[in-house]
């Protein structure tokens, strides 16, 4: 980089995040020069496009790709020049920074010390002063300061460094704190999984006015002929891994999920794969809503086969209207029900009693309460997959932890037959019909909850309540509706209870 002798002009303030000819900014620098340091050629189209592919002026740009592809190297060196031409004042975050090391203050140094402009900068304890210019750095940390970042004012670049760990919570509150005209999000990183925020966000499914860039080690000039044979051994030894890491592709599986996608995506369809009808018990499991911005869901299945999703909205007063539509469901489906008993759900046993009791043409409909902090169903029998031995009573920390693990037992041997292994028997696979309605959602949902321990060691499931916390890694979930719902479908148990009408009469 070279930078040109100071003007007598002031300088201008940054335009549409990028250098505007029109802007005659003070001391022009190239961005790189055969005769010094330079940035990497193929990322130039990137950093000076004023527009997208639509056509829309450009709020986000999103770099992403696998690991020594420049990103974060090739943004700092591009900042730095605009800083020394512009005034800009400039938001750097993260999502954990417990000390100024930990954020891009460091490599904003060595470019800075790497193009020889020392002399330009202040480099303060905790921010970086372009001393003519005015561009400003400052270093925050997205977990512990999210509601200080709200209140700064005149941001032009939001810099989100290693951005996969970025929530929809945060995003909502950095959103709309870059309120400046012609501000943007330089949004960085290398994907992690498939379900996280900022892959579905900004990749998947990128709102209007976002520039998307992959970049990975082959357009990097720079690398040493050391790290291209890291990056050879790499995939030599292990094809998906060399994928994530160097390619940027991200991960179907959270090794801490109870349920790994890869498992749910094997089982859709999994039964026209494997030639295997559905027989035995039809079911439809409900999840009945706790009132607010929750939902209430419902899952039908026959045997090992989920078919049918529904799921809507209703409040705690509404309870009857719900459990209308639910056993008017059981009815079509031929199918009993196994309800969510906790809290509102209490009391959907009664209800559809009464739906029961006051049907004209004498239907019943058989069903079964899920209390999901219950003993373990079978307490002394032996968990199959435990190691060393334990019962389910000593492995599983209540009945919710069992239906979980079994359903995650079900799903890794459907994976295991689709892929060539063995093919049990169907009460031991689990089947998801393409054609349910909420596919994408329930796939979401069961690959949310992790697992966790109580105090005995036993395993349990990831609540709802600590789904929803601001702090959880992933960042805060709603309530997984549909996956309680297909959870309770196939929740290990008794037959469903059918009280007699005459009985109740007779009450």
């Amino acid at each position: 980089m070279v930078v040109a002798k100071p003007r007598a002009k002031r300088p201008r303030k940054l335009i549409s995040g990028t250098p505007d000819p029109q802007a005659a900014p003070v001391a022009q620098a190239e961005i790189g020069h055969n005769r010094g340091p330079t940035l990497n050629p193929v990322l130039k189209p990137f950093w000076l496009a004023k527009r997208n592919g639509n056509g829309e002026p450009i709020r986000n740009r999103i770099l992403y790709g696998g690991r020594a592809s420049s990103k974060s190297w090739d943004a700092a060196g591009f900042i730095i020049y605009l800083a020394c031409n512009y005034r800009i004042r400039v938001l750097c975050a993260r999502q954990f920074q417990n000390k100024i090391e930990e954020s891009v203050y460091s490599l904003l140094k060595i470019q800075i010390e790497r193009f020889g402009l020392q002399r330009q900068f202040r480099v303060l304890d905790n921010k970086i002063v372009h001393r003519r210019t005015g561009s400003e750095f400052l270093f925050y940390g997205l977990w512990r300061h999210i509601s200080e970042i709200k209140s700064l004012e005149s941001i032009d670049i939001c810099w989100l460094e290693e951005a996969h760990a970025l929530t929809a919570e945060q995003w909502e509150i950095l959103n709309p704190t870059l309120r400046k005209d012609s501000s943007q999000f330089w949004i960085i990183f290398n994907p992690k999984l498939s379900t996280d925020f900022a892959w579905r966000r900004f990749v998947v499914n990128p709102p209007p006015g976002t520039l998307v860039r992959q970049i990975n080690f082959d357009e990097n000039p720079f690398l040493s002929q050391t790290m291209l044979d890291l990056i050879a051994a790499a995939r030599a030894e292990d094809e998906a891994d060399f994928e994530h890491i160097y390619l940027g592709v991200p991960r179907d599986d959270d090794d801490d999920a109870v349920i790994k996608r890869s498992w749910v995506m094997a089982a859709i369809d999994a039964h026209k794969k494997l030639g295997i009808a559905p027989v035995g018990q039809k079911r439809i499991g409900f999840d009945v809503a706790d009132g607010g911005a929750d939902k209430n869901a419902a899952i039908a299945a026959h045997g090992a086969l989920a078919y049918h999703a529904d799921l809507w909205k209703a409040g705690e007063h509404e309870l009857l209207k719900s459990a209308t539509r639910v056993w008017n469901l059981a009815l079509e489906h031929d199918a009993e029900i196994m309800f969510d008993s906790i809290g509102v759900g209490a009391m959907t046993g009664a209800k559809i009693n009464e739906l029961n009791a006051g049907d004209t043409q004498h239907r019943t409909v058989r069903h079964t309460g899920f209390n999901a902090g219950a003993a373990v169903f079978r307490p002394d029998s032996i968990y199959a997959r435990s190691h060393p031995p334990r019962t389910n009573k000593d492995f599983f920390a209540n009945l919710k932890a069992q239906a979980w693990w079994l359903l995650a037992d079900r799903f890794r041997a459907t994976f295991n037959a689709v892929n060539g292994g063995q093919v049990p028997s169907q009460d031991e696979l689990v089947f998801i019909d393409s054609t349910m309605p909420h596919l994408n959602q329930l796939i979401d949902e069961l690959c949310t909850p992790k697992r966790d321990f109580d105090n005995a060691g036993r395993v349990k499931v990831e609540s709802k309540k600590d789904l929803a916390k601001s702090n959880r890694v992933g960042g805060a979930q709603p309530s997984p509706n549909l996956a309680d719902a297909f959870v309770m479908a196939f929740a290990p148990g008794r037959r469903g209870m059918m009280i007699s009408p005459d009985a109740l009469a007779a009450a």
